[in-house]
């Protein structure tokens, strides 16, 4: 059955404008002989009777945004905002996308765009009617959508979904509503590009494959905007599918597919996600809540849970990196002053210094001075008594051995490992950048599951470990180290 993905218009050489050929006898069909599956009878009659495809309260279309600085204004009022944030039945009913809207609301709030939803007031703009040939129920959707809109004197307005996007930007205008449309992934291309959004500290150490939605691709050839978010993001490595931009493959979803089951052969939303993840990506890029959805439950048919390759709108990777970023630059390096408040575990929990026996350290700051004594190599007594107002400890220039702390080391600094890949190595016994370098390319490519082994070698795993080894053998911090280095 067709997804309307488009590709057939695409390939065609001698421009054949086969995908309307397929709607006008699906409207045929359905509004001339009522003859379409089953199961679209409950979508379209959730549609007519609650205003979106799930069935849902309509009253429930504004849940999403509780607890959130967001606006929801009256369609009775005219529209004195910038921008109307079109949020769709996808994005305001279902669990997964409700995370993208919550996500897209907190990155508009950082960039100080003045927006505001309609909350209960938004239906849906019947793009599942159209696709599947009931062109009654989509002008029943549309013309009151348009009617309000047109009231209120919305100029610009925003949308996550392509479904909504490719509607009100190139089907509205046919019932008399013009209006600036952007889809979300344009905007934040927008907004970093011109430093509104700040994502200087913004840190993703994985790698992203990105999947083309057919209605921002091919449909509305949006295809740089997407990449060039998530390319903004500092450590992220971006790897291509081999169906990607023009010939990318269809999710599954489009054309009211959503609301269907696959029956004959393999799902396309299980071949595409097995296409997704034979790249390596740790996590998957999308921009679109249909292709969320098919990709997401695809990734779990194929075996790989959550913790392995991550699914998400491009809104959710790049405010995972934004936080990420700045919980790093909240980690400060421990003062000694504090070290020194919790005892010789606190200091000898930092780093042990051996230097010779009986050897004051003295440990200044805030106008004041105490000491740390050795009497036997590793053993640190510190008088404590002149400590108050101590913020910063200077050890005096004398020979010293610095042994790094002997414990378990973060090999997210590894670039190429993720939480997941973390977890994984770890629960076979590697916690080290010692034992990463000890089992070389093979031994680490043994415990990873088959479909992520290949980034042992790509990523270089082996050298990067070895690299803060020597670091810390230098008796530099190896977080320090990666920052400098890696991310920069």
């Amino acid at each position: 059955a067709c997804t309307t993905c488009r590709a057939c218009d695409e390939i065609c050489p001698v421009n054949i404008e086969i995908l309307d050929k397929i709607l006008d006898m699906r409207r045929y069909l359905s509004l001339m002989e009522s003859n379409f599956p089953s199961e679209l009878g409950n979508a379209y009659r959730s549609m007519e009777n609650q205003g979106n495809p799930w069935g849902m309260n309509q009253g429930e279309r504004g849940d999403w945004a509780k607890g959130l600085d967001v606006h929801i204004v009256d369609p009775g009022d005219v529209f004195s905002h910038e921008y109307l944030y079109w949020v769709g039945c996808a994005g305001s009913f279902d669990d997964k996308n409700k995370k993208v809207t919550q996500a897209m609301a907190k990155l508009l709030k950082r960039s100080g765009i003045d927006v505001a939803i309609l909350g209960p007031s938004e239906m849906c703009t019947g793009d599942s009617a159209r696709r599947s040939g009931n062109e009654y129920l989509f002008q029943m959707l549309a013309m009151p959508n348009v009617e309000m809109l047109n009231g209120m004197g919305v100029k610009k307005i925003i949308t996550q979904c392509p479904h909504c996007f490719n509607t009100l930007k190139n089907e509205y205008p046919q019932l008399g509503g013009n209006y600036e449309v952007i889809h979300h992934s344009e905007l934040l291309d927008q907004l970093i590009s011109s430093g509104q959004l700040d994502v200087s500290k913004a840190t993703l150490e994985e790698r992203v494959t990105y999947h083309d939605s057919c209605y921002l691709g091919r449909h509305n050839d949006v295809y740089l905007a997407p990449r060039k978010v998530i390319g903004s993001l500092k450590g992220v490595q971006i790897v291509e599918m081999p169906r990607n931009g023009t010939k990318g493959m269809c999710c599954g979803a489009g054309g009211a597919r959503m609301w269907m089951e696959e029956t004959i052969g393999t799902k396309v939303n299980d071949e595409r996600a097995a296409e997704a993840i034979s790249t390596g990506a740790s996590r998957i890029a999308t921009a679109c809540p249909f292709c969320y959805v098919m990709l997401d439950d695809g990734v779990k048919a194929n075996g790989v849970e959550e913790e392995q390759v991550k699914v998400a709108d491009i809104s959710i990777h790049v405010l995972d990196a934004i936080e990420a970023g700045e919980r790093a630059a909240l980690i400060p390096h421990a003062p000694l002053s504090e070290l020194a408040a919790n005892g010789p575990a606190g200091v000898q929990g930092f780093m042990q210094l051996a230097p010779a026996p009986g050897r004051a350290l003295p440990l200044t700051g805030g106008g004041s001075t105490s000491t740390a004594v050795l009497d036997e190599p590793g053993d640190i007594h510190i008088d404590s008594s002149s400590l108050a107002g101590l913020s910063t400890g200077v050890v005096a220039p004398a020979p010293a051995t610095v042994v790094p702390f002997d414990g378990p080391d973060n090999l997210q600094l590894i670039v190429g490992v993720g939480p997941g890949l973390e977890t994984t190595l770890h629960d076979a016994g590697v916690t080290t950048f010692a034992e990463v370098v000890a089992r070389g390319v093979t031994g680490i490519q043994d415990i990873l599951p088959d479909f992520q082994d290949a980034r042992v070698t790509k990523e270089n795993w082996i050298e990067q470990a070895q690299a803060f080894l020597d670091a810390k053998a230098r008796g530099e911090n190896p977080e320090d180290f990666a920052r400098g280095s890696q991310l920069k």
